[in-house]
């Protein structure tokens, strides 16, 4: 059989089918998870996410009172858990509780509203692909390469199942993708206006959703900063009109979007601006001490070589449903082990033969984008130590941009897929994309599902 036509027409074809395929399957099986996976704790396998039965009560809160809470509320409370995440930042919750509360207009139905809760999450994750999608496309000319760097973030189990449930995370994720758009569009065209409200954008949300991410708002001031400093004649100078030109609208604005979440909480905590230090002093005044670490006096390097801490966190970083209880197929572990560290020592230490010189933009793009891979580890030590153990790869996300860039281009620099012949290529990078939509597909289908199955959403 003969195809004719145009083949660049085919080509943008397999694009598109390509491109639907790709959010084809993210909503599929996002809304798998979200509206079989139960709320509360369910013994013996507690396959219900992690803590989400105590943060569903912020929104169901607003929904209920159209107001937010301030942390106190004994209605926000778990059982014998004296301290709730009405203290954290609400912007997550707000959205999902305003959501309920307009569907509350129509039904009463706890299922319905819980429902409609985890589906905004859902719809974030969905905007997350897209922006990953456009990410791809500034970054990488290879297709091939392109769609690796989009499933890798996308397909990832733990990534995704993040926008199956009430949390935080799924909006910090997407802060994230806001704003390396914003920096990489605006490092091509000079920060014009679509770049710069990308990165606000981007800013605001992270701000205002969870404070693991927060190394990239450092990172974005670097990168933004960075950008109007260049070499001329020998001698450095700052373009300081543009960059005030530029900036401070977006400080303005930021600061306008932002500043009422946090002059809430010191009115609310008596100066307590994060809001954090307020809720440890809530525990503790509940009789509730903490052992930790720090606590015992025992050195950092007791928990770094605790034997569950880093494979626990790495492991559950690829994929860890329920409250940290089901986990996939050994096969999809042994798949990523093997696919993240070849990226990595690739990208380190193959030569790539066609790359230039790397300019003092493109070293401190690198430097801050190595920051936003460490800072959310760093952060997970210092929780860990100090105010609670967890081991959740869940809260070294942030990182999954920028790791998962440095991996894909790392396979793209590896001689078995460098030297390739097309054909090969298409191959290779084939199987790879299977490898990971299998991964995804045996933790939901085949490890996760059964357990959703024998237990009730509520």
């Amino acid at each position: 059989m003969t195809v004719t036509g145009n083949p660049q027409k085919r080509k943008i074809t397999l694009e598109q089918g390509l491109t639907l395929l790709y959010f084809v399957i993210y909503l599929v099986v996002a809304l798998t998870v979200a509206l079989n996976q139960p709320l509360n704790d369910t013994l013996p396998s507690l396959c219900n996410p992690p803590d989400e039965h105590s943060r569903y009560k912020v929104p169901l809160y607003i929904c209920n009172h159209g107001t937010l809470p301030t942390g106190f509320e004994e209605e926000l409370f778990s059982g014998d858990c004296k301290w709730t995440y009405g203290f954290y930042t609400l912007l997550p919750y707000m959205v999902q509780g305003y959501a309920m509360r307009f569907v509350h207009l129509f039904t009463d139905s706890r299922l319905t509203l819980l429902y409609t809760a985890r589906l905004v999450n859902v719809a974030i994750g969905l905007l997350m692909a897209y922006m990953v999608l456009l990410i791809g496309r500034k970054l990488f000319h290879d297709s091939r390469t392109r769609w690796l760097f989009c499933f890798l973030i996308t397909f990832l189990p733990q990534s995704l199942f993040l926008h199956t449930y009430v949390n935080p995370d799924s909006m910090c994720l997407l802060s994230t993708a806001l704003m390396l758009y914003g920096l990489i569009c605006g490092y091509q065209d000079n920060f014009s206006l679509k770049s710069c409200i990308f990165l606000t954008l981007g800013v605001i949300l992270c701000a205002l959703s969870y404070y693991n991410a927060y190394g990239f708002i450092l990172g974005s001031i670097v990168l933004f900063c960075a950008y109007f400093l260049e070499r001329k004649n020998g001698k450095w100078h700052y373009n300081i009109t543009p960059f005030l030109k530029k900036g401070i609208p977006i400080c303005l604005v930021v600061l306008l979007c932002i500043s009422w979440s946090f002059i809430r909480n010191y009115i609310l905590y008596d100066g307590d601006f994060i809001g954090l230090t307020t809720m440890q002093n809530f525990i503790k005044s509940n009789g509730i001490a903490r052992d930790t670490y720090a606590s015992r006096g025992e050195p950092l390097t007791a928990l770094l070589l605790r034997p569950n801490f880093l494979p626990k966190t790495a492991v559950s970083f690829i994929a860890n449903y329920g409250s940290g209880t089901l986990y996939a197929p050994i096969p999809v572990y042994l798949f990523y082990l093997l696919l993240f560290p070849t990226g990595i020592l690739s990208m380190i230490f193959v030569k790539d033969r066609q790359a230039k010189t790397t300019s003092f933009h493109g070293r401190i793009f690198h430097g801050t984008m190595i920051f936003c891979i460490a800072m959310p580890l760093l952060l997970l030590i210092r929780y860990a130590y100090t105010v609670d153990f967890q081991a959740q790869g869940r809260y070294i996300m942030p990182c999954i941009i920028p790791l998962m860039y440095y991996v894909s281009r790392g396979l793209e620099k590896l001689p078995l897929w460098r030297d390739a012949p097309q054909k090969r290529k298409n191959i290779l990078s084939a199987a790879i994309l299977a490898g990971i939509l299998i991964s995804l597909l045996l933790t939901v289908y085949v490890s996760a599902l059964p357990h959703y199955m024998n237990t009730s959403v509520l």
